[in-house]
């Protein structure tokens, strides 16, 4: 069923931060015309994690709507290193490990893309073929001051940070493939506002139609607060194993699955907002929980090992008799096992808990732990049982 403008337009905002300039995105929808919605990706790691499928989904939402989703490679501009977000120069990756990753890019983003209907390009071919001359043309078309304006860049400066001047080149040559490509709109993350606009400019300095802008959220991980990372360890990876990946899903607080609904789910708004309904009306958020774990299991692996996973689960936590509700706490900092229980009200001394753990009483997610010295770490969130009828969900921020 061919959308509306109107339709159309609730889609693509659906989850976004920001659309510039919306007025001229309703002119080029009402054009009739398939759209060339570009987003950039730079092989910087060899998988994706879901914080990335956040763009991602937002393609296949055009790409559902009937519009040409240009998939790009920075290729080029993986071996410069963007800086954003960053209080130093992020080191450039070499061509093979850019082809490399590159690779596993592709396979992976086409569990979600219909590869029929997405062109993937690479950037290099046409920064490639610029010459010394064309470079230094292209930096003409920018001030340093322009420049400094961007956040992290504007930091550094103010701090006497260094700036390597082919810093500065990242965002030009993220702006002039708006230019080569003839985007109509380009997505990125937050963090990417000022490379997106730098399209937009450049392809005014070089004549072209101006493309619009549609900014995406970053999404938090596993523990809510910090963005999903693997360095912090609290995301969920395209590849986890299934079982992996469902306990995870039914790892995250209530608040933030209503996040991963709207921004990681296909289903409509008007399911989730059906959802949640049955929720405020008695439904075990638990139970949301598994709808939305079968659902990104199924399209990262199949139906089958989603099912599969759901009754492992099921079975773990027959065994284990975790209930539904506990006490839920945060603490601030990492700390030893048996200190965080006994913050949590789960111990009444430290020493009772090195006794607990060297009987087996101590469980982490229903798995037994005998080691109450061990460190939890910042950005985890789990629950804990001490004994059979303790339990308390904890997250360490």
């Amino acid at each position: 069923m061919i959308k509306t403008v109107a339709e159309q337009l609730a889609i693509i905002k659906r989850g976004a931060e920001e659309l510039l300039v919306e007025k001229e995105l309703i002119e080029k929808l009402e054009s009739g015309r398939p759209l060339r919605v570009k987003a950039g990706f730079d092989p910087t790691a060899a998988d994706l994690h879901l914080g990335h499928t956040v763009l991602i989904n937002k393609l296949k939402q055009f790409q559902d709507l009937g519009h040409e989703v240009l998939f790009l490679i920075g290729d080029f501009t993986a071996m410069i290193g963007d800086p954003t977000g960053k209080s130093a120069t992020r080191p450039p990756l070499t061509a093979e490990e850019v082809a490399r990753n590159a690779e596993t890019y592709k396979e992976q983003v086409f569990k979600i893309l219909d590869p029929a209907k997405t062109t993937v390009m690479f950037n290099s071919e046409w920064m490639s073929k610029m010459s010394a001359a064309d470079l230094i043309q292209l930096a003409g078309k920018m001030t340093v001051a322009r420049m400094l304006e961007r956040n992290d860049f504007g930091d550094r400066y103010a701090s006497n940070t260094p700036i390597a001047i082919h810093e500065f080149l990242y965002p030009l040559v993220q702006g002039y493939d708006s230019v080569a490509m003839n985007a109509d709109i380009e997505l990125g993350g937050t963090d990417q506002k000022f490379n997106l606009l730098m399209g937009r400019t450049l392809q005014g300095h070089y004549g072209k139609p101006q493309q619009c802008t549609l900014t995406m959220p970053i999404l938090e991980g596993l523990d809510g607060v910090q963005k999903m990372s693997k360095s912090l360890n609290n995301y969920i990876g395209i590849k986890d194993e299934p079982n992996d990946m469902f306990g995870k899903v039914m790892s995250v607080s209530d608040e933030l699955m209503w996040r991963y609904y709207e921004l990681l789910s296909f289903e409509s708004l008007e399911s989730i907002e059906a959802l949640k309904q049955a929720v405020t009306v008695g439904e075990n958020p638990r139970n949301i929980k598994v709808k939305l774990a079968l659902e990104l299991i199924t399209r990262f692996h199949s139906e089958e090992a989603a099912q599969k996973a759901l009754k492992d689960f099921e079975t773990k936590f027959s065994k284990n008799a975790i209930p539904d509700e506990m006490p839920e706490f945060t603490f601030s900092g990492e700390m030893p096992l048996v200190s965080l229980l006994k913050e949590a009200g789960l111990l009444s001394s430290t020493s009772e808990g090195h006794r607990m753990a060297k009987q087996g009483a101590i469980k982490i997610d229903g798995e037994k732990n005998s080691d109450g010295r061990q460190l939890i770490l910042v950005g985890t969130t789990a629950v804990y049982q001490v004994g059979k009828r303790k339990f308390a969900r904890v997250s360490v921020k």
